[in-house]
């Protein structure tokens, strides 16, 4: 399918009609998830622990998209490409709130520059997390420094090359003795895989396909 060229109003307008506009019900059954390529994988149902993550669209001509990638010592997901967000915590207002807070201590960008403009629905992890996305049009002018501890860099992809159905390959491993196969977005040097391509292809299907 041929993207049409977005600028960040039409852009904005398009995720304001297609996306939705509260956070989702985390026991969303329809919900998109790792076991989607997967069929007769179970779906845990509970222990699940709640993330949240921005989906930073940055108002360029071109529009980009905003994505870290995770030090190589964390306990979780290490050296994998992310967006920014973590556990939701206690005192978060809602993920809204822990995903501007990740965001803030991950990599310094200011909810000032975020104009949150509606959530994906809840994505389900093998891991066992159910994640919330909000997407998020960030105005440029920003400065960025990385946490050093969870963050090795900081870099962004052209909108129209992750919005490209050309670019969401299905690629697979062997995990634990069986093979799981998941969709990657390989951009350059940089290996999109696992639930944020996951996260991506949604936000595709909800604005282009849906």
């Amino acid at each position: 399918m041929n993207i049409p060229e977005l600028n960040a109003a039409t852009f904005e307008a398009l995720a304001r009609s297609r996306l939705l506009a509260n956070p989702p019900a985390l026991d969303e059954p329809h919900a998109p998830g790792d076991d989607d390529l997967n069929p007769g994988s179970p779906r845990p149902r509970t222990g699940l622990r709640h993330a949240a993550v921005l989906v930073p669209v940055i108002a360029r001509s071109p529009l980009t998209v905003l994505l870290t990638a995770r030090t190589d010592h964390l306990p979780s997901h290490a050296g994998q490409i992310a967006f920014p967000g973590g556990k939701v915590e206690s005192d978060d207002a809602g993920p809204l709130a822990a995903a501007l807070r990740e965001t803030r201590e991950e990599i310094a960008l200011d909810k000032s520059f975020i104009e949150p403009v509606g959530f994906l629905p809840p994505y389900r992890t093998g891991t066992g997390y159910v994640i919330t996305p909000t997407v998020g049009l960030v105005r440029t002018g920003f400065d960025l420094t990385a946490d050093p501890q969870e963050v090795a860099a900081v870099f962004e992809v052209p909108f129209a090359f992750l919005m490209n159905e050309a670019n969401h390959q299905i690629h697979s491993r062997v995990f634990g003795g069986v093979e799981r196969h998941f969709y990657a977005m390989p951009y350059g040097e940089r290996y999109i895989w696992g639930a944020t391509a996951g996260i991506i292809r949604t936000l595709y299907r909800r604005l282009f396909t849906a």
